[in-house]
């Protein structure tokens, strides 16, 4: 399953703080999308829905949907801090090509619904 740097989970309990939603969770999801096929999202969630994945590490919760799952097994959500950009990074080795937003991904079968994203 996707998993999340300590680094990313002080960032997004800093986040939820700030939302005031310490109890909440970061909803991570594929969407058809982006100019690779797939693209990326990040939310807030208040509560988990039926059939979610509800995971904890270094103290923030991580919920993603069944369907979202299968494109993010063995991912790494990071977060990145330089002169360039700041925020949250995804690596995905279901990846086999990225666009250099580093939002929108196609996986090895190429299926997805490409269109501009940047």
């Amino acid at each position: 399953m996707v998993n999340i740097t300590e680094r990313a989970a002080e960032k997004a309990k800093a986040l939820l703080e700030a939302r005031e939603v310490p109890e909440g969770a970061l909803r991570v999801f594929v969407a058809g999308g982006g100019c690779s096929g797939y693209q990326y999202g990040m939310a807030i969630a208040r509560a988990s829905e039926a059939g979610d994945i509800v995971l904890e590490q270094f103290g923030v919760r991580l919920v993603v949907d069944p369907e979202s799952a299968q494109y993010l097994e063995g991912a790494e959500i990071d977060y990145v801090d330089d002169i360039m950009k700041s925020g949250f990074s995804i690596f995905n080795p279901n990846a086999t090509k990225s666009c250099a937003c580093g939002s929108s991904f196609q996986t090895e079968d190429g299926s997805g619904q490409p269109r501009s994203c940047c």
